[in-house]
């Protein structure tokens, strides 16, 4: 019998990831999620629903995560449902469904320190990516970027 294991859920972070490193130097995180859903009963009044996932993320990800995520972070998380078994001390059998994260997706801008988290975008970590503001009286005189055939004086001389 063919069996397919696939989850995608987005949400809100409801604690700080928790980071630890197996004694081989493994990064683990534990992520609680929290998954909302919106509708309208039979009576046409608005009902909110929240669903409650605890997620795990290894390796560099697990590190990341633990990084630059906080409470509250929006994040999608795609990965597989696992179950984890295990004994209490007065030996009582126990199991717990979670996510195993192959990949978490951030939705907003990483927070670093508290003056990012207070909207000053001084502190805001750069990620070497550059950033441009273009205002909409701004003249751009650009070219149109160059096709392949443009860039070809002869179409014969191709090389296949």
């Amino acid at each position: 019998m063919a069996s397919f294991n696939k989850v995608i859920l987005m949400g809100n972070l409801t604690r700080d990831p928790e980071v630890k490193y197996l004694p081989s130097g493994m990064a683990v995180a534990e992520l609680g999620l929290a998954v909302s859903e919106t509708y309208k009963n039979k009576a046409g009044e608005q009902v909110e629903s929240t669903v409650f996932v605890d997620i795990v993320v290894w390796a560099r990800q697990a590190e990341t995560c633990g990084e630059y995520l906080r409470k509250g972070s929006p994040v999608l998380v795609e990965g597989r449902l696992q179950l984890d078994k295990w004994q209490t001390k007065e030996g009582e059998n126990r199991s717990k469904l979670r996510v195993r994260a192959d990949r978490v997706q951030f939705l907003s801008a990483p927070r670093t320190n508290a003056s990012y988290e207070d909207g000053d975008r001084r502190g805001a970590p750069d990620h070497g990516a550059p950033r441009s503001t273009v205002r909409d009286d701004d003249a751009v005189d650009e070219a149109p970027p160059p096709t392949a055939a443009t860039d070809l004086e002869d179409d014969d001389n191709l090389p296949f």
